[in-house]
């Protein structure tokens, strides 16, 4: 009798110790307190509304950027380790949103394959301000600032642009958006490349 009551405390014993284990091993909600607040996947589709999102920027900028490192001025760019300038992409549309959100992306994928650029418009202040507060200010040893006049320009610039049309009846929403690409010859001002994403997103009111 006591040998059957060591078996089954044996197996109670081991049944606990395989439920603490698939407790330990289920995956914890990331809901943070009680706002209901959890984090999401980056890459998901994102369908919330019919504004340009985070699905689109991905998408647009991975393929064109793709299109544009096949380019062989774009390829001849990489193997000099030579500067491109990336402007910053102008919205044309009538909505509002954050371009340099598009504008970042591109550059990020510019640097992901091999293509550096050079400080563009929107930051030229900032370098141009370092730039005198090391040579002229009177704070930094000479011997380890960095000089004046070894900014290297860029031959080529990308252009960016995002235009859209919105339609409406009473029950229905459609937008249509164009986002679209150019490289230029900076000393020539000729086009040398172009690239447009159109994106369609509909939505019943």
């Amino acid at each position: 009798m006591s040998t059957k009551l060591g078996s089954e405390y044996r197996m109670h014993l081991l049944a606990g110790a395989m439920i603490l284990a698939l407790a330990g091993c289920q995956t914890t909600s990331p809901t943070t307190g009680t706002s209901g607040v959890s984090y999401g996947d980056a890459k998901a589709v994102e369908t919330v509304t019919t504004e340009l999102g985070s699905t689109d920027i991905q998408m647009t900028t991975e393929k064109m950027i793709q299109s544009l490192i096949q380019h062989p001025v774009v390829q001849n760019l990489i193997k000099r380790e030579q500067p491109l300038v990336a402007s910053p992409v102008q919205n044309k549309t009538s909505e509002y949103f954050d371009t340099s959100l598009i504008t970042d992306s591109i550059r990020t994928q510019l640097q992901k394959n091999g293509v550096i650029y050079a400080v563009d418009e929107k930051n030229m202040q900032n370098q141009t301000n370092e730039l005198m507060r090391q040579s002229q200010s009177g704070l930094y040893d000479k011997s380890k600032s960095v000089k004046v006049g070894k900014m290297q320009g860029a031959r080529y610039r990308l252009d960016g642009s995002v235009s859209s049309i919105v339609k409406k009846t009473a029950d229905m929403k459609d937008v249509y958006y164009k986002i679209n690409l150019t490289l230029f010859d900076i000393e020539t001002g000729l086009s040398r490349w172009s690239e447009e994403k159109e994106i369609r997103k509909t939505a019943r009111r």
